[in-house]
């Protein structure tokens, strides 16, 4: 399965490399002045970061499995004339847009962007525990959707965990401070 997500993503990566100045200007938006950090070369294609960048593209799959059958349960109740709150669909469609936005971050950390490893890494940490914490609000979601929150947050510590291991924080070693201008 690794092998194969690998593959999936090389080829996709080929695919999508005629729209790099676009992609470019994108990382420029969301990578700010981290934007142009590349990881260090000795782990260009390093074999354990391969493995766990597949490791994260399929918790980032089933991430979005997850929110594209939530919207799903949420459109069949609606048909059947159960009326779910205006929540349940705000969070259904927020989870697939947060997913796609985390595919990108991990699409381009896996090409070798900083930017990208960094956002990865505090959104695979923030969004699990905004997510657990709305769930238990009592009453704003359907018993249903607050364990999809649950399972959306556990894959979502399984991809910061992955991140956050020896190898890809010395592949992504963190910028040094710029030093302040003397006057």
């Amino acid at each position: 399965m690794i092998t194969a997500m690998l593959r999936f993503v090389d080829a996709a990566s080929r695919a999508l490399a005629p729209a790099e100045p676009v992609w470019r200007r994108l990382d420029r938006v969301g990578g700010g002045r981290l934007a142009p950090l590349r990881i260090r070369a000795e782990f260009e294609g390093d074999a354990k970061l391969r493995r766990g960048f597949a490791g994260i593209f399929w918790i980032l799959t089933a991430e979005v499995v997850i929110g594209a059958a939530a919207l799903v349960v949420a459109i069949v109740l609606a048909a059947v004339g159960v009326m779910e709150p205006p929540a349940v669909w705000f969070r259904s469609i927020a989870v697939l847009a947060i997913t796609a936005t985390l595919l990108y971050f991990a699409w381009r950390a896996w090409l070798g962007w900083y930017w990208a490893y960094s956002r990865l890494r505090l959104f695979s940490r923030i969004f699990p525990i905004v997510t657990l914490v709305i769930a238990a609000v009592p009453g704003l979601y359907p018993l249903w959707m607050v364990f999809e929150q649950i399972l959306f947050s556990v894959l979502l510590v399984g991809v910061g965990d992955i991140l956050t291991s020896d190898r890809f924080r010395e592949a992504f070693p963190k910028p040094a401070a710029a030093s302040p201008a003397r006057g």
